[in-house]
């Protein structure tokens, strides 16, 4: 049996999609099953990576563990899992960690992850790592604006990355969930092109067949905006983590979805396709 941790977010969810259909048993854990909506042929187990004594029985029957995390508390959370994993007789975990981990100016979030990724590498089980870029969904912060204005502003808008698509980490994630051959291995996972927050509205704008403007929002306002969805340390860490950014790992371009799926990875035009139309 597969236990996908964080089922339920962006990530998750399109890795339960890409294993559905494989044959495997999937267990997806929750803080509240009767918000899940899940499948029905997915087993929905109660469980809270801040509350380890709920662990240990929605880990009974579990072979392989996709872990994923966010947050100040991700190492505390990782180290949770893993023992109560190991005690469990769990055989192997993949966990989703951050491309931002390979920067040499990493700060705050991508120690978060790193600490993340020692919990797992200590913990006895088989494990595999993967690190994504950033992730071409969070775009969507911007679709409210472009309705309205047709002016995107944000911070830091020269700073080029090869976003990806989530359901190219997903197809990664259950590649290596389903098959072998992937101990102690660390797969970054980037999109097919760098590109700028402009360039990305750019590209927006020509799905939806209609000029959109980008403009550079200062530090100040930008954290104000991000403290209305979430904590201070947060919104420190992923501002501070854009603005001393390695450009050298940002915007490296890897072939890991190609190696690992058998198909090219999607490209940014690909992603607005899908979810920008020319009714908004």
């Amino acid at each position: 049996m597969i236990m996908v941790i964080g089922a339920t977010g962006a990530i998750g969810r399109e890795v339960v999609a890409e294993l559905r259909g494989s044959g495997a048993r999937i267990r997806a854990l929750t803080r509240d099953p009767a918000r899940a909506a899940l499948p029905e042929d997915v087993e929905v187990a109660r469980g809270d990576l801040g509350d380890p004594a709920t662990l240990p029985p929605a880990l009974d029957g579990v072979r392989t563990v996709f872990l994923t995390g966010v947050g100040h508390r991700r190492a505390e959370h990782d180290r949770a899992l893993v023992k109560a994993a190991s005690a469990a007789g769990v055989a192997r975990v993949v966990q989703l960690s951050s491309l931002a981990v390979e920067e040499r100016t990493a700060g705050v979030l991508a120690g978060w992850h790193a600490e993340g990724e020692r919990a797992v590498r200590e913990s006895g089980l088989r494990w595999t790592i993967l690190r994504p870029n950033g992730f071409m969904s969070n775009a969507l912060q911007w679709a409210q604006a472009i309705a309205a204005t047709g002016v995107v502003r944000a911070p830091y808008g020269d700073l080029a990355s090869s976003v990806v698509h989530p359901r190219d980490v997903a197809a990664v994630a259950a590649a290596v969930l389903l098959g072998e051959g992937h101990d102690e291995a660390v797969y970054p996972i980037t999109g097919p092109h760098a590109l700028t927050p402009g360039e990305q509205v750019a590209v927006i704008g020509e799905v939806l067949g209609r000029p959109l403007r980008f403009e550079e929002l200062p530090v100040e306002r930008a954290r104000e905006q991000m403290l209305r969805h979430m904590p201070p340390e947060t919104a420190d860490a992923v501002l501070s983590a854009r603005g001393n950014a390695d450009v050298a790992v940002r915007a490296r371009v890897d072939s890991t979805i190609a190696d690992l799926t058998g198909r090219p990875a999607r490209t940014f035009r690909e992603w607005a396709g899908e979810h920008f139309t020319r009714d908004r």
